[in-house]
């Protein structure tokens, strides 16, 4: 399975960004597909995630509201629309493929990072006061 991510900048607080995640090879013993981050000297968190069908999304709850994972399933393609971002989203955004242990361990708000495989080679992503 390979990622390819796209779509980081820099922008300023309030300001929105959309990220893309294009996947291929052999995804079909997944569940969907999540986005996570990490900023310097940090652990790396779960953003957001969404089924392959389209029918089941989960965010963090520090981007509920702001933040709207969707999907091209034809295209195994996933997108992260990000609004009024703020300073503390600065982090590299990382996309990767959710395995059926990831989902269904996790909860709506959260999924772990540890049962995952296959990432994308992140994108950065920079929000200025």
């Amino acid at each position: 399975v390979q990622l390819q991510a796209s779509g980081g900048g820099l922008v300023q607080a309030g300001g929105y960004l959309r990220l893309s995640c294009a996947a291929s090879g052999r995804t079909f013993s997944s569940v969907g597909m999540g986005w996570y981050r990490q900023d310097t000297g940090k652990e790396r968190e779960f953003v957001a995630a969404i089924s392959w069908s389209g029918t089941t999304t989960r965010y963090a709850d520090s981007v509920k509201g702001r933040f709207t994972i969707s999907g091209d399933n034809a295209k195994k393609t996933v997108y992260l629309r990000m609004n009024s971002l703020k300073p503390e989203d600065t982090a590299v955004y990382y996309c990767a493929v959710v395995p059926p242990s990831t989902w269904y361990s996790g909860s709506p708000t959260a999924l772990s990072d540890a049962g995952i495989h296959y990432w994308g080679e992140g994108t950065q992503v920079t929000v200025s006061s």
